[in-house]
């Protein structure tokens, strides 16, 4: 391939240093938090370290996600933390959190996005206890992600394989009738959509997902690292979205194994940045 590409990760997370303090007490308090955080082994970080990781890898930028709180409150309060953290960091985005189905979810959603969040996500229905299937708890973030434009960033699952730690149960079957839903707004899928565009063979499933992205987050612990052109096969470059994970991974090393098995400098413009400069925006967030 020829000069190396932009690089953004667009699947990271980070907390403020509040909940950082109080982490242990979290944990207790929401049972989400606790499945993945209760292990002080677990890192968990703050944007600052964030965005140092970032310029350490050689990335252009990062895409900070939202924790599934299950507390609306919670929600709020890391919002707003989010908002302030990246506003004065050029290369950090972020996604703003909100409870589907609370009844303020579709206020707070438009309130992360008049203050400068790139989308919605990381929505976790096992995480904030609300059903995939429940058509009227997500029909008013689905309005909201319509009116500005941006998109969803939900968890996905695979049904097979093994356990881990925030796995849930957000698998393709229930995703594809989530979608039916959705189809006038871009939905990135996160995890590959837990297997979901091996399932776009299916004209009634292709049918559904045109706007349906696939983000590569934690793929070091769900798939071989040929998924990358394997689904990029099925589903075309521009629906691939680079994302790490981190700090559950560290983002030079995913990076080093991506470059290694894709194919073509299209397929690398497109995976490493092109597909989330064009979902989230991240080239006009300083100026929006």
């Amino acid at each position: 391939m020829g000069a190396e590409p932009r690089v953004i990760d667009a699947h990271t997370h980070a907390f403020s240093h509040d909940l950082l303090r109080d982490r242990t007490l979290v944990a207790e308090r929401d049972y989400w938090f606790g499945e993945l955080y209760r292990n002080p082994a677990a890192k968990a970080v703050d944007a600052e370290t964030v965005g140092l990781s970032t310029r350490e890898a050689g990335f252009d930028g990062a895409v900070i996600c939202g924790f599934p709180w299950s507390d609306e409150g919670r929600c709020r309060s890391e919002n707003a933390w989010l908002a302030e953290a990246t506003g004065s960091d050029p290369q950090l985005a972020w996604l703003g959190i909100v409870v589907p189905g609370h009844p303020d979810a579709a206020r707070d959603a438009a309130w992360c996005l008049e203050r400068g969040a790139s989308g919605i996500g990381e929505l976790n229905a096992d995480g904030q206890g609300v059903s995939l299937l429940d058509a009227d708890a997500w029909a008013p973030l689905i309005e909201v992600a319509k009116a500005f434009a941006r998109p969803l960033l939900l968890h996905a699952s695979e049904a097979p394989g093994h356990q881990y730690p925030g796995k849930g149960t957000a698998t393709p079957d229930k995703l594809v009738q989530w979608l039916e839903g959705a189809q006038e707004i871009d939905v990135v899928l996160a995890h590959w959509g837990g297997g979901l565009p091996f399932y776009e063979l299916m004209p009634e499933v292709h049918r559904l997902t045109r706007r349906v992205h696939y983000d590569s987050a934690a793929s070091t612990y769900l798939y071989r690292f040929d998924v990358f052109p394997r689904v990029i096969d099925l589903v075309g470059a521009d629906r691939v979205v680079f994302g790490t994970d981190y700090p559950l991974l560290k983002q030079a090393g995913f990076l080093r194994r991506t470059r290694a098995v894709l194919r073509t400098d299209d397929e690398a413009e497109q995976v490493f940045a092109g597909t989330a400069e064009r979902l989230y925006r991240f080239e006009t967030k300083g100026s929006a």
